[in-house]
């Protein structure tokens, strides 16, 4: 029984896999089981956002690993202490809530902006909008607060209390903002929705108007947050600081890891008892996220990542396949005038490429390290895909 059968044979049918057995990863490349090498246009879903077993990564993790690999949320530790430090300083927030995922963080993220609510104002002033084509995660209520219809069935009922408003259409927004809402959670680009970018003019919307009724607002920044779009947070880019912030993917560089982020505002909302979970702040992972944040902290690292996007943009604008690039930094985009998306991709698996698709596109999402060489490389395959 070989490895496919074997992992068929025990593992539930949940993800439509490519016929990869990846075995071992390093740098940007990775290589199967028969020894066949793959550029990393993906990262797994932005989540190897230093590549593949960085070699300081690994040193932070394997020294962690030998000393302490896990202790519960009753006690302290120096690592979790030290990363919850670094990150709230590079991202100007206040305080810090880990978890495991992104989903878990916007769990958190919607328990906050509830309770903040419900201890300021009481009862009936619980509705969180979120945007048409959002994505927020696979948790019941992240996926009834996700703004796609194609998600919202089998696993009823969902969860009461969100409230849709079209992206970028202002009016909807200022007819649904009523009383009955406290925050409004929204992706600056939508990731799993098509790499699509919210217009300022919206965004700018979103905050004025939820700043008049002390509204908060949540960032979703679980794929957009860490650097991806060459600044540490993609608010960056609009000027806007969310009360709310959520991380993850990318934040540990390949472990485990989400985190809930919060302005002085909403800092003490989570009393005692009110909220946990026994792997968060694992400290392991929280080691994974030092390595990231010291490596992101490097001078002009996160310039780099804007001039490698540069790179991607200028060179797939010339390709006679291609209709549009959308995105932000090293989270790309790619429409197609006649070929779909998903050949392309198991195209490029077949050639040595790992791409991934979103919605009708090419997605690109490759580790924040890539090489100019590797993008050159990388593009070349895909070009010739599209172009054929």
């Amino acid at each position: 029984m070989n490895t496919i059968e074997k992992f068929d044979k025990h593992v539930m049918h949940s993800y439509g896999r490519y016929p990869l057995v990846m075995q071992k990863g390093d740098g940007r490349k990775c290589t199967d089981e028969n020894g066949k090498e793959y550029i990393d246009f993906g990262s797994g879903i932005g989540v190897n956002s230093l590549g593949f077993c960085d070699e300081k990564w690994v040193d932070k993790v394997c020294e962690q690993v030998k000393s302490l690999q896990h202790t519960s949320n009753y006690y302290y530790t120096g690592v979790q202490a030290d990363f919850a430090g670094k990150l709230c300083e590079m991202t100007g927030y206040d305080s810090v809530f880990f978890c495991n995922s992104g989903a878990e963080a916007n769990e958190c993220a919607i328990k906050i902006a509830r309770k903040y609510s419900f201890d300021k104002y009481g009862k009936n002033r619980h509705n969180i909008i979120t945007l048409v084509n959002s994505f927020h995660g696979r948790t019941i209520a992240t996926l009834s607060a996700t703004g796609q219809e194609v998600f919202h069935n089998y696993f009823f009922p969902f969860v009461e209390g969100f409230i849709n408003v079209e992206a970028n259409n202002i009016d909807d927004l200022k007819e649904k903002l009523d009383d009955t809402v406290c925050a409004v959670m929204m992706e600056y680009i939508q990731g799993e929705g098509g790499v699509n970018v919210l217009d300022k003019d919206f965004v700018n919307a979103v905050y004025e108007l939820c700043a008049k009724k002390d509204v908060l607002v949540i960032a979703d920044e679980i794929q957009t947050g860490v650097g991806r779009t060459g600044k540490f947070l993609a608010g960056e880019h609009f000027c806007k600081k969310a009360d709310i912030t959520t991380l993850a993917k990318g934040i540990a560089g390949g472990i485990p890891m989400g985190a809930c982020l919060t302005t002085e505002k909403c800092s003490n909302v989570l009393s005692a008892g009110t909220h946990g979970s026994t792997f968060g702040g694992n400290p392991i992972a929280c080691a994974g996220g030092l390595a990231v944040l010291e490596r992101l902290s490097e001078e002009n690292f996160l310039e780099s990542v804007s001039e490698k996007a540069k790179t991607f943009t200028e060179k797939l604008s010339q390709c006679s396949e291609v209709k549009s690039v959308s995105g932000m930094g090293l989270m790309i985009g790619i429409e197609l005038k006649t070929k779909k998306s998903a050949d392309v991709a198991r195209k490029a698996l077949d050639k040595g490429l790992l791409v991934l698709t979103a919605k009708n596109k090419v997605r690109l999402l490759p580790p924040l390290t890539i090489s100019e060489q590797e993008i050159g490389d990388g593009l070349e395959i895909l070009i010739d895909i599209m172009e054929e």
